[in-house]
């Protein structure tokens, strides 16, 4: 019993340490929510599913929208931009 407990001790830990080095990525945004960009900076917020994005915002390009903390197109959004009608540009150097 003691080295059961020990066993299961042991993996909840290692599963501790690898949440908070980063082992396993965050979620953009929440179960029922998807990720919407600032027209004309890097911002991004959640918006709820079957729902418009708010005025001021806009949805990401089909194929381009981050779905992880860091991944390729949370990273490329961070340097991108999008305008009102969707067209995406080089971010400002004030924006980054």
């Amino acid at each position: 019993m003691i080295k059961r407990l020990a066993l299961v001790t042991a993996a909840g830990g290692t599963l501790l340490l690898l949440t908070a080095c980063g082992g396993l990525q965050e979620a953009v945004c929440g179960g029922g929510e998807y990720p919407v960009a600032n027209i004309g900076s890097t911002g991004s917020a959640c918006q709820a599913e079957g729902t418009e994005p708010d005025a001021g915002w806009i949805r990401y390009p089909e194929g381009k929208v981050p779905e992880k903390v860091g991944d390729k197109w949370d990273t490329y959004w961070n340097e991108h931009i999008l305008d009102e009608d969707g067209n995406e540009s080089p971010a400002p150097a004030e924006t980054n």
